[in-house]
């Protein structure tokens, strides 16, 4: 692996190393609500926590790591994501129930 490992610590979400090309911060509880405290995730992960739940969701429910970590979309996703290399990036779609959610 030609990135430099940024922290120590692997995702919280997955539990593979970071590394400078793979990791953005999220917010536990969104900017949108003034939210302050940040966790380093990888890039895909954190675009996972996005299509599946809503800010407002992440505010009232999902503003911890096990929390974001009980949903079932997320389990299946961090099954999936653990066997790729630490880089690996895909976009993610919206779950269908996440679309329903969405302001029309």
């Amino acid at each position: 692996m030609d990135n430099d490992l940024i922290e120590e610590k692997p995702c919280p979400i997955c539990d593979r190393p970071l590394t400078d090309k793979s990791a953005s911060e999220h917010h536990l509880i969104p900017k949108t609500f003034k939210g302050k405290e940040t966790v380093t995730l990888h890039n895909i992960c954190h675009r996972k926590l996005h299509t599946v739940f809503t800010e407002r969701e992440m505010l009232n429910y999902y503003h911890t790591i096990d929390r974001l970590l009980e949903n079932e979309d997320v389990r299946k996703f961090v099954k999936w994501v653990a066997k790729k290399d630490p880089d690996y990036y895909d976009s993610s779609k919206d779950t269908k129930q996440r679309k329903s959610k969405r302001r029309k």
